[in-house]
């Protein structure tokens, strides 16, 4: 608990009181210097006092922690990484339309035209679907061709006509690619990533925790220190004014108030140093809590209400090694990075051999036109009439039939009509093509993929004595961190006994001194040793707590123990 003087003091730090002090005229005769008062001197920018828990300082470094929302983007962008990765799948859809004017020269009469020229125009529109499928390393296209085409060709029995054709194509790797493939890897890749920047970020926020718990223990060091510097500058005037009065009834030499004077103003330089690393370690934590410098809290002096915890956790050095393989981030990064590799060593092993695809294709066609009538007759037989019309008298004189070429449209009745009826025709599924292809390619040598293969499997061998390596860094720093604590507990006991001994010795000094069996110059000793082992208890008792925390990272446990969510 902080002294009715601290109080009152700091009190007049916040309120920016400050006291001049007056000097005497002229005290060389005398040798005696007259009162020193104390020089209060305002913090800096401080107006206000806000009250702060250990627990509230982690959550507000947390919330407003540059770094942290830096992981955090680099969380979401995991996310995004994963989604494209997945879209690999996404299926395609496409068009192609087109249109053409042409015409041909022909040499005789059986290239459809007298004129010695054919002309032909065609529309085509030609949707098609494709993608990838997510098992099996396959792909699949479907195309819908639609056509108008229009020529005067004179053979031609149907213009314009219709034809439609409904394909649909897959292709399975029979070897390569069957059992894995780069679409696959970016997608274990990508997911791998996400629980690495996962574990970046867990790490991340592991360290500002203990961050933050640091600044916090130190602020509340600088608090008790100056309670203690304080409180030491109280001692010296009081035994200044009791210096002085024994001065007076002649009790004392002149010298030794000016030896009084000469402690008061040691303590003083202290109470102002101690004043100075208060506002350091204040502003420390205020970097690590606050989010902006326009923050009302910069205007705040902040009083830690957490008091360190002096009994430290007792684990087995095993348990406690064990926890920290267990919990670390870097382990769990480096398991991550090992499974990745993995991936690596099984796409470059997949891509070493050769390629077997079967292709199967299954086709359908229609077709349809409206009919057309050929002036003159057939173009091949016409020109027959003359030969056709002999004969039949030959065989009218012989008592023969007459002879007949052809008649009527050779041309199938389900072919007659328009664009519906070719589809029609399609969708029945009159006119079928099925094909089925084995493609292979056997690279010689492949001396990449191999090349490849070996430098994945080699950089495998990295990770492994990486993370060995970091195992054993983390064992070394689980045996550092506990030894620390508990070194610095058995300080902390230490610095108990030392403080009370000293104080002991304190209050038995000055009673010698007051019966006249004792001099100044022990009693200030034994002031200093006092007040030397009252900060040396403050500052192991930061220590302690400071040693608990990195004990807690070390371990990997921090987060648990302040009950932070990473969600």
């Amino acid at each position: 608990m902080r002294s009715v003087f601290f109080r009152q003091t700091c009190a007049c730090v916040l309120a920016g009181l400050m006291v001049s002090p007056v000097w005497g005229q002229d005290t060389a005769a005398t040798l005696v210097p007259p009162v020193r008062p104390l020089r209060v001197i305002p913090r800096i920018g401080v107006l206000a006092e806000a009250q702060i828990t250990l627990q509230q300082a982690i959550g507000m470094a947390l919330a407003s922690n540059k770094d942290i929302q830096l992981s955090r983007i680099d969380r979401e962008e995991a996310d995004y990484t994963l989604l494209g990765a997945r879209g690999a799948y996404d299926p395609l859809i496409g068009a192609n339309g087109s249109f053409q004017k042409q015409i041909n020269p022909v040499a005789s009469s059986l290239g459809g035209s007298t004129t010695g020229a054919v002309l032909n125009r065609n529309w085509l529109v030609d949707p098609a679907l494709s993608g990838n499928t997510p098992w099996l390393g396959g792909n699949y296209r479907v195309d819908f061709s639609n056509q108008r085409t229009y020529t005067n060709n004179s053979f031609a029995t149907l213009n314009p006509q219709y034809p439609t054709t409904l394909t649909f194509q897959y292709t399975q790797p029979l070897w390569r690619g069957l059992r894995y493939d780069s679409n696959r890897r970016s997608i274990d890749v990508a997911q791998k990533n996400k629980l690495l920047t996962n574990e970046q970020f867990r790490q991340r926020v592991m360290q500002i925790v203990q961050q933050t718990e640091q600044a916090y223990w130190e602020l509340v060091y600088a608090y008790n220190n100056l309670q203690v510097q304080l409180e030491a500058v109280d001692i010296g005037r009081q035994q200044d004014e009791s210096n002085r009065r024994q001065q007076e009834q002649g009790l004392l030499a002149p010298i030794d108030v000016v030896a009084a004077q000469t402690q008061l103003a040691g303590f003083e330089l202290s109470a102002y140093s101690g004043q100075t690393a208060l506002t350091r370690a204040e502003n420390s934590l205020k970097t690590l809590i606050l989010g902006e410098r326009s923050s009302a809290l910069w205007a705040s002096a902040l009083t830690p209400v957490t008091q360190p915890d002096t009994a430290p956790p007792v684990t087995p050095l095993s348990d406690a090694v064990n926890d920290a393989l267990a919990n670390r981030p870097e382990v769990a990064q480096l398991k991550l990075s090992a499974e990745v590799n993995l991936v690596d060593q099984k796409l470059n092993r997949e891509l070493t051999k050769p390629q077997v695809d079967l292709v199967g294709s299954y086709a359908r066609a229609g077709l349809a036109g409206p009919q057309v009538a050929q002036a003159g007759g057939n173009p091949l037989t016409s020109s027959f009439g003359p030969i056709i019309d002999r004969l039949n008298v030959l065989s009218s004189s012989a008592g023969l039939g007459p002879v007949v070429l052809g008649g009527g449209s050779s041309t199938p009745a389900l072919l007659i009509g328009d664009y519906g009826q070719s589809l029609n025709n399609l969708f029945a599924g009159d006119f079928p093509t099925t094909q089925v292809q084995l493609r292979i390619s056997f690279p010689i040598r492949n001396r990449t993929a191999e090349a490849n293969l070996s430098r994945a499997i080699a950089e495998g061998r990295r990770v492994k004595n990486q993370r060995e390596q970091t195992e054993q860094i983390i064992q070394a720093d689980v045996r550092n961190a506990m030894q620390n604590m508990v070194s610095t507990q058995a300080r902390l006991e230490a610095s108990r006994v030392q403080r009370q001994s000293a104080e002991e010795q304190y209050q038995s000094e000055q009673r010698q001194f007051r019966a006249g069996t004792s001099t100044l110059f022990l009693v200030q000793q034994r002031q200093n040793t006092m007040i030397a082992a009252r900060s040396q208890e403050r500052r192991a008792e930061a220590d302690l707590a400071e040693a608990v925390s990195s004990y807690e990272l070390a371990t990997g446990t921090n987060l648990q123990q302040h009950n932070v969510n990473l969600q």
